[in-house]
């Protein structure tokens, strides 16, 4: 007996029904991109190990536990994309793509993280993110926040809040590092494994933590807001400002950190209370020294990244489909030299730039059991074409969805116009 193959545990499939679906909400997201001057990137799936080591941080989860890494033939160390951000300001480097002028990007795919998975957390994900690079300004930061609330509105959702922090400057996160390192290693016998490990390379990571048996201890931590550097206060000020002329909504939040090392001053993260414990739809913030950490010339940064499961759970637990409905005409023919002439009709019907979907039945079933297939895939319209319609150069329209259904024998040629009659006369 041959064993079953399934996919890999945490890596999902894209089923037919849930496609329409994903392409709406992801069609709806590049259009919104597109007005505010975004261009796509494409990037490679899989990058040199030593990119995310750089970036995100030897000592972050990600990197010590997370990654699919493995040795290609030549021995380099390659790794599955865990997060975008790297992979853009690697390609923007290597083609010289920062050349001083604000360049915005965004770009859309799967990524890879090996952890335990659960609703809205898989190893095989999904992310829409957006990049901005060449100023330092918090302007930048408020366009690039107030479009993320545009991205909601498209999408028809509510009840998305808007978290906002500062981490300040290098020198100021340092310093706050070590004065939280120091109020942690007081209470060390409160902390959790996962606190315990970050404690010496990653404190501010704690103040992240999702055990509720740490929410009283982190509640009482020093805070980050009040170790802020003088500039950094400032640019936090305005961007708060910015969004308030906006009408932006927001709430502080002191305790609101990034997993990655790179980030700087302006973070930020979308989060709901509908998808239980997994409630951060979209997060993001500045990273103004990654791409001279990386070689390149020091270019200001802000960027952001979306959760796609999460989005369509959070679609779906609204009661809001983003999909796009199909037209769908269904051609019905007997055998022979009327499937044939169908078969031709059906390519010329396709031709037309605002073309309906047109499926063809190649069964060898009666008109009876043809048209049961019609309804079945859900087309709007059944195009007859027997022995006498192709003797008279007929078709015969029938209406599907109608509370009655109507049907006309009318010239081949008059089949649109035909159709948006006969819909017309269907509504009230």
């Amino acid at each position: 007996m041959v064993a079953k193959l399934q996919a890999v545990r945490g890596m999902n499939d894209l089923l037919p029904a849930d496609s329409p679906r994903w392409r709406g909400a992801e069609q709806r997201l590049q259009a919104v991109l597109a007005r505010y001057g975004y261009e796509e990137i494409r990037l490679p799936l899989v990058e040199p190990t030593e990119l995310f080591a750089r970036t995100i941080g030897e000592v972050t989860d990600i990197v010590e536990k997370e990654m699919y890494t493995f040795q290609d033939r030549n021995g380099d160390s390659l790794t599955l994309r865990p997060e975008g951000t790297a992979g853009v300001v690697r390609a923007g480097i290597e083609h010289g793509l920062f050349q001083g002028q604000l360049l915005r990007l965004w770009y859309q795919g799967p990524m890879f993280r090996h952890e335990r998975p659960q609703r809205g957390r898989y190893r095989q994900f999904h992310q829409l993110g957006a990049e901005c690079f060449g100023s330092a300004e918090p302007e930048l930061d408020a366009e690039l926040i107030a479009m993320t609330a545009q991205f909601w509105r498209e999408l028809g959702l509510s009840g998305l809040r808007l978290e906002i922090n500062s981490l300040g400057s290098r020198e100021a996160r340092a310093a706050y590092r070590d004065r939280l390192q120091a109020y942690f290693r007081d209470h060390q016998a409160a902390l959790d494994a996962d606190s315990l490990r970050r404690l010496d390379t990653n404190p501010l990571r704690i103040l992240d933590s999702k055990n509720p048996d740490l929410t009283a201890l982190i509640a009482a931590a020093p805070s980050l807001p009040e170790h802020l550097d003088v500039d950094s206060r400032a640019h936090f000020e305005r961007l708060c400002a910015l969004l308030d002329a906006l009408g932006v909504a927001y709430t502080v939040n002191p305790r609101l950190v990034r997993g990655l090392d790179y980030y700087g001053r302006t973070v930020f993260e979308w989060v709901t209370d509908a998808l239980g414990a997994q409630g951060t739809v979209c997060a993001g913030g500045r990273y103004d020294t990654l791409v001279e950490q990386l070689g390149g010339r020091a270019t200001p940064a802000i960027g952001f990244a979306l959760g796609l499961e999460r989005l369509l759970d959070l679609l779906a637990a609204s009661g809001i489909d983003p999909a796009t409905p199909r037209e769908i005409w269904y051609l019905v023919s007997a055998p022979g030299a009327c499937r044939a002439q169908a078969m031709l009709l059906a390519q010329q019907l396709r031709a037309a730039a605002d073309a309906p979907t047109v499926l063809l039945d190649h069964s060898a079933g009666n008109f009876g059991k043809q048209v049961q297939r019609a309804d079945k895939a859900g087309a709007r319209v059944a195009l007859i074409l027997g022995e006498d319609e192709l003797a008279g150069g007929t078709i015969t329209v029938r209406m599907l969805r109608a509370a009655v259904t109507t049907q006309e024998t009318v010239p081949r040629d008059t089949i649109h116009a035909t159709v948006t009659r006969l819909a017309a006369q269907e509504r009230p």
